[in-house]
């Protein structure tokens, strides 16, 4: 029988031991970006969200500025996450491969 005893969190110090598992790692940053259309909270109309996307916030904002701009529509950029408003998922996913990411469509 293997010994549990192991230090997890110490006064002094706080947490000592980093989680791992599935918690870990959220998603984010495994080299897929999501394409999926929301409706769910938005009065039924789609909006297309971009996830997965680990370049920095500057990038983040010119890639969201240029897929605005190809999709002929509104959008935003919140919390690392690019929301295109209508959906433009074929549109986005094409722009997308072509500048080197590997996308997947999430949801249904």
């Amino acid at each position: 029988m293997k010994n549990k005893s192991t230090l997890v969190y110490s006064t002094d110090s706080g947490r000592i031991k980093q989680s791992s598992g599935p918690k870990a790692n959220s998603g984010r940053g495994d080299g897929i970006v999501r394409i999926r259309r929301e409706t769910s909270g938005r009065k039924g109309g789609a909006v297309t969200t971009i996830n997965g996307l680990t370049s920095s916030e500057a990038d983040l904002k010119a890639l969201a500025k240029k897929l605005k701009r190809l999709c002929g529509s509104g959008g935003t950029l919140k919390n690392g996450v690019i929301e295109i408003q209508g959906d433009h998922r074929e549109k986005i996913a094409a722009a997308l491969v072509e500048a080197g990411f590997t996308v997947k469509f999430a949801g249904g």
